[in-house]
């Protein structure tokens, strides 16, 4: 999903208050995409600590976690990963492009 600037603004909103669901060392395996993917099925907006990753690694893990999970970058912070993928229920309502 390509989300437009004024639908990552209304993200970034409703993400402002959560807590990471997630906390990653370093690589994302399996077990830690499984973790993401459940959490965006029920959350569809997801913050993941990524902690003890320089630049590079970093990037590259966001990179993984983005194709195999096919959610959106909404933001990264420092350590922290903004997620959001649509579930089926359609909980967050994104304005219009």
């Amino acid at each position: 999903t390509i989300l437009s600037t004024k639908q990552k603004q209304f993200l970034k909103g409703l993400a402002h208050h959560l807590s990471p669901v997630v906390m990653l060392g370093g690589t994302a395996n399996e077990g830690v995409l499984a973790e993401i993917d459940n959490a965006l099925n029920h959350h569809e907006l997801i913050k993941v600590k990524i902690a003890g990753a320089d630049r590079e690694t970093k990037q590259l893990i966001i990179d993984a976690i983005v194709r195999e999970t096919k959610s959106s970058n909404v933001q990264t912070i420092g350590h922290i990963l903004v997620l959001y993928r649509p579930s089926e229920e359609g909980k967050i309502q994104l304005p219009r492009k």
